[in-house]
């Protein structure tokens, strides 16, 4: 297999990790004000992914400078084209972690729970609207330059990519809070299952079938069931009380969904409108030198970061007892 190959593997493999574990972060700023009726459910919410959020930014941090190392052309038209996009989800990402920071240090915290809620919803629904645009196609160059503006990127199909993947990120908080939490608190959280897990399946379907038909390969309709199938089942899971196992179920549906969309996009990295401007895994990427040392990197340290952020999960897997006492 090519170094090429290799590398595109392994920045869909980090995507999806960020997917996976970025999107419980997500849906649980969401539903903060759904689910938060008091301080003490505020508390516990905020609490559920307090020693886990920055870790599973780190994904992401990780996928940015892969792609930049090892597909530079890549890099560039994608943050030269998607600046305002990826402005925005940087924005959002840096309020919500100073809200998560600072929001036990402050005597009012409605403040800092809005920053949580905002912080959360833009980037589920730009993460969507920026792959949707990937997947599809932009108008570029010959030079590989984007030429198109924002209204341009804000297209229908994007625009269901975007509902597609804010409503799968607010399922996979709304699983995580019932396999973190207990009592009635845990009990809410069942009943939004019920009703966002209907919308991902709707709306994650009518993405995932307009994905097909107008850039799927044959291979990715499995995919595509896979992750039909996968959230019917975190669904029936979450019916039978079997918290662990919806979890799972509705992370297969995260894995199979990117799945679908880097597949699809193999062996472009950045389509344009017109095919002859694309870039792709062969005029798009680093030299053959460069790919050999940063895979021998990837060889020795992803290892052990693994082992870590699962070390980290497994201390904290307990549930958290919601404390009475706020206001």
């Amino acid at each position: 297999m090519e170094l090429t190959t290799v590398w595109f593997l392994l920045i869909a493999v980090l995507w999806t990790g960020y997917f996976v574990l970025e999107g419980f972060d997500f849906g649980v700023g969401i539903l903060l004000p759904l689910l938060g009726r008091d301080e003490s459910d505020r508390r516990t919410l905020v609490r559920s992914i307090g020693p886990v959020w920055d870790g599973n930014e780190v994904w992401l941090i990780v996928a940015g400078g892969a792609t930049f190392a090892a597909f530079p052309e890549w890099y560039a038209t994608l943050f030269s084209g998607f600046y305002l996009p990826l402005f925005l989800i940087l924005l959002a990402l840096i309020v919500r972690g100073v809200a998560l920071e600072y929001r036990g240090k402050s005597d009012s915290t409605r403040g800092w729970d809005r920053a949580f809620f905002w912080g959360s919803l833009g980037p589920a629904f730009l993460w969507g609207v920026a792959f949707a645009n990937i997947v599809r196609g932009v108008p570029l160059d010959a030079d590989h330059e984007y030429t198109g503006s924002l209204l341009t990127l804000l297209n229908p199909y994007a625009l269901l990519g975007g509902l597609a993947t804010l409503t799968l990120f607010t399922l996979h908080g709304a699983v995580f809070i019932r396999l973190k939490t207990d009592g009635e608190l845990r009990e809410r959280a069942g009943r939004l299952v019920r009703v966002i897990g209907l919308a991902a399946l709707v709306i994650g379907g009518a993405f995932l079938v307009t994905t097909q038909l107008m850039v799927g390969k044959p291979a990715t309709w499995g995919s595509v069931a896979v992750a039909a199938v996968a959230i019917a089942g975190a669904l029936v899971a979450t019916l039978r009380g079997r918290d662990g196992w919806s979890f799972a179920a509705n992370t297969v549906a995260i894995v199979a969904v990117t799945v679908t969309l880097f597949a699809s996009l193999w062996p472009n990295v950045m389509p344009a409108l017109d095919p002859a401007n694309s870039l792709t895994v062969d005029n798009a990427s680093s030299t053959s030198y460069t790919l050999t040392v940063m895979t021998w990197v990837a060889v020795i340290f992803m290892p052990l970061v693994l082992a870590y952020q699962g070390w980290t999960y497994w201390v904290f897997r307990r549930r958290l007892t919601r404390v009475p006492g706020g206001s």
